[in-house]
């Protein structure tokens, strides 16, 4: 799989969030900038980090005029217990069957401890409020991502 170009138009989608709400794409064009982060699984120590550090910056992503949405393999009703137990003020998506996982490129064979296995590969898309793919990062650091992704945005996205 490969990653979609920088510059073109961010695949579309719409899936459910941990409230079972669907939530799409084109929901956000021509309002907000997006950050797509897909990440492995919920409730796991990598991921509660990373998601704890973006609920912890929702005021600043807001003043970005930015939406982040976090999208896994997790069924959506464990989706609601990871949004309990980190007490989550944003978007979870259910992507069970991977198919937006293909689309942006992030499904595909992992090696942890010498297993290989079908897996998510920890990356974020930064989309821009015209809908199109402005940046990407595939070398996630889970305990400064919002930082590093706020940066990014300020950086070039700002007004």
């Amino acid at each position: 799989m490969t990653l979609p170009k920088i510059g073109n138009l961010a695949p579309a989608f719409q899936l459910q969030n941990q409230r079972d709400e669907t939530v799409a794409l084109k929901d956000f064009r021509d309002s907000k900038n997006v950050v797509l982060y897909f990440y492995p699984k919920a409730m796991t120590p990598g991921c509660n980090v990373q998601a704890c550090g973006i609920r912890d910056s929702q005021a600043e992503f807001a003043a970005l005029d930015t939406v982040v949405l976090g999208v896994s393999p997790d069924a959506v009703d464990r989706l609601q217990r990871f949004e309990e137990k980190q007490s989550l003020n944003f978007d979870l998506l259910s992507d069970e069957d991977h198919a937006i996982a293909d689309k942006y490129g992030v499904w595909g064979m992992k090696k942890t401890f010498g297993k290989e296995y079908m897996g998510l590969k920890r990356t974020t898309f930064i989309i821009g409020k015209d809908g199109r793919l402005k940046h990407v990062i595939d070398k996630v650091k889970t305990k400064t991502h919002h930082d590093d992704v706020q940066q990014w945005i300020k950086d070039n996205l700002s007004d």
